[in-house]
């Protein structure tokens, strides 16, 4: 129980990190330049912190030698997220 309670706390600061920064960049910087609300609080901490999360799990599961395992997270996680993306954007031109 206490790993998932470390998992929340982690998640909630994480969130409200990049929201705080997302927030501090945009009054800095303005909404109408989008180059920064992207690439910073979206494109960057966003990724890192769920591609780090990607690849430790992944490592994770070669070290403990499940290798297959590990292979078959990577494809699955690829796959879901392209169909995820995909779907999203065929939803997103639905309702528009």
């Amino acid at each position: 129980m206490l790993k998932y309670l470390l998992v929340g706390i982690g998640g909630c600061l994480g969130s409200i990190l990049r929201f705080w920064l997302g927030t501090y960049i945009g009054s800095k910087m303005g909404t109408r330049f989008p180059y920064w609300r992207y690439l910073i609080p979206i494109g960057f901490i966003g990724g890192y912190t769920t591609f780090s999360s990607f690849e430790y799990e992944t490592l994770r599961s070669i070290q403990d030698g499940q290798i297959g395992l590990g292979l078959l997270y990577v494809a699955t996680s690829v796959v879901i997220g392209f169909v995820a993306v995909w779907g999203g954007m065929i939803a997103g031109r639905a309702i528009s």
